[in-house]
């Protein structure tokens, strides 16, 4: 790893500067590499899970990893151009000048999860690539077949000096987070990415960091229920709820919860019929996580909670080894239960009830910021509330998830749910060096502000000015 990172770094510094043709083409590459093996990494990733949706990975992995690419593509003229900045009055009147110049930064690292092993690939890379660096990526080992697949077909793209994939377990990780790389992006849980930033701290290495968290879902005034129980249901079984940005929780007016539950039940009913062998649906990626998930349902049955298995069909759960799992709705939960304590990341939805909309911000407010919020009703006043009086790293309004696919507004999380931000202009500035570049003009500046020794008068008017008198 250290010798293709030196490669890599060797080969950024003789060719600088990067020519935005030159950023244009890896673009252009990395979208073909992905298009033209569409086929084999929905093979793969389904490979990789027991079974995944293929339309779903087309959406979210191959749809999803050639949309940020091709923003890129469209906007980078624009977003690579020098910004002027003002001189204080009246250097610009004497001739300087300052501007800002985005230069790339050289080599980033990017480690990527196994939940979109794809997706949480490429999108980075089309803001690491625009900005004109090269890149070195981890893949998780819990993807194996994807990430062989990476590299098996990245040298008929790139040259190693350009593009480099390396796989392995945590020991790989930590070395690799130990690289001294010019920027460095981890998309995963917030523990790891604790080790992440301690293993990158001893180089300085800037990092971006896009973790998870617990995403509330509060439903307010005037919500449609209907709308609620479907997009909540869509959005907490894609993946088999296997996203960083899924529904974590529910906060539902107390006389509203039965009909909520009710509604999210008939939806993914509606949605998914059967499970077993439905190819809609995916299964949860292997069997620690699908342990976990079912301790984390019994844990909650034991301390008190009830639980609402959604098996429209009935099958039988027990008598296979598929890890297809059943959307389960948890209510009357409880801070002692671990599901009301840690992400959840899997088809689990507890719900709690609230009264009055400073209770259910209160419920946020006393738990770490999350990384999306949701936010469904019709109360511009109460919606403006929840906007005001929470923290989160970003929120979609009447649905879930959707603002993460906006690639011109930035992705982040806050404190445990992250750091940093990416996506369309802000990934190209996150992986961009700011230069800061002052032109003095051609008169004798020092002078005339009195800076030049001998101080007198033109020195204290100079300081007068400075400090407002």
């Amino acid at each position: 790893m250290k010798d293709i990172l030196s490669a890599q770094r060797d080969s950024f510094m003789a060719a600088l500067p990067e020519p935005i043709s030159v950023r244009k083409d890896r673009l252009k590459r990395a979208a073909a590499m992905i298009r033209d093996h569409a086929d084999r990494f929905c093979d793969a990733l389904s490979e990789d899970f027991g079974h995944r949706s293929r339309e779903q990975s087309m959406i979210t992995d191959i749809g999803g990893s050639i949309s940020p690419i091709n923003h890129a593509l469209k906007n980078l003229e624009k977003w690579a151009r020098p910004e002027k900045r003002p001189v204080q009055f009246p250097l610009g009147l004497l001739g300087a000048k300052a501007w800002v110049e985005y230069q790339p930064k050289g080599v980033v690292g990017v480690i990527a999860p196994w939940n979109f092993p794809v997706n949480l690939v490429m999108s980075p890379l089309a803001g690491v690539f625009a900005a004109g660096n090269r890149a070195m990526v981890k893949t998780s080992e819990y993807t194996p077949v994807t990430a062989a697949l990476f590299e098996e077909i990245v040298g008929r793209y790139f040259d190693p000096t350009e593009l480099a994939f390396v796989s392995g377990g945590p020991d790989v990780g930590q070395a690799f987070a130990e690289l001294p790389f010019d920027h460095l992006i981890f998309t995963g849980a917030t523990g790891i990415g604790r080790h992440i930033l301690h293993a990158a701290a001893d180089n300085l290495t800037p990092v971006t960091l896009e973790l998870g968290g617990k995403s509330p879902v509060i439903v307010g005034k005037g919500a449609d229920l209907k709308q609620v129980s479907e997009r909540v249901a869509v959005g907490k079984m894609l993946n088999a709820g296997q996203i960083c940005l899924a529904p974590d929780y529910l906060l539902v007016p107390s006389a509203q919860e039965s009909a909520v539950v009710d509604g999210i039940r008939t939806a993914a009913s509606a949605m998914y019929p059967t499970l077993l062998s439905n190819p809609d649906y995916t299964s949860v990626v292997n069997d620690r996580h699908y342990e976990r998930l079912n301790q984390w349902v019994e844990d909650a049955r034991a301390k008190g909670a009830t639980v609402d298995v959604v098996n429209p069909a009935g099958e039988d759960f027990g008598s296979t080894n598929s890890r297809k799992m059943p959307l389960h709705i948890v209510r009357d939960v409880t801070d002692d239960m671990t599901l009301m304590q840690e992400e959840i990341f899997g088809p689990i939805l507890p719900v709690r009830r609230y009264d009055g909309i400073d209770a259910a911000i209160g419920e946020v407010n006393r738990r770490d910021r999350p990384l999306g919020l949701y936010y469904f009703g019709k109360d511009e006043a109460e919606r403006r509330r929840v906007l005001d009086r929470t923290i989160s790293g970003g929120v979609t309004i009447d649905d879930v998830i959707f603002h993460v696919s906006m690639e011109d507004l930035p992705f982040d999380g806050v404190g445990p749910s992250g750091m940093g931000s990416y996506h369309g202009l802000d990934g190209f500035r996150t992986f961009s060096h700011a230069k800061a570049v002052y032109q003095q003009s051609k008169l004798d500046v020092a002078k005339i502000a009195g800076l030049k020794p001998p101080y007198g008068d033109a020195t204290r008017k100079a300081v007068a000015r400075q400090m407002g008198g």
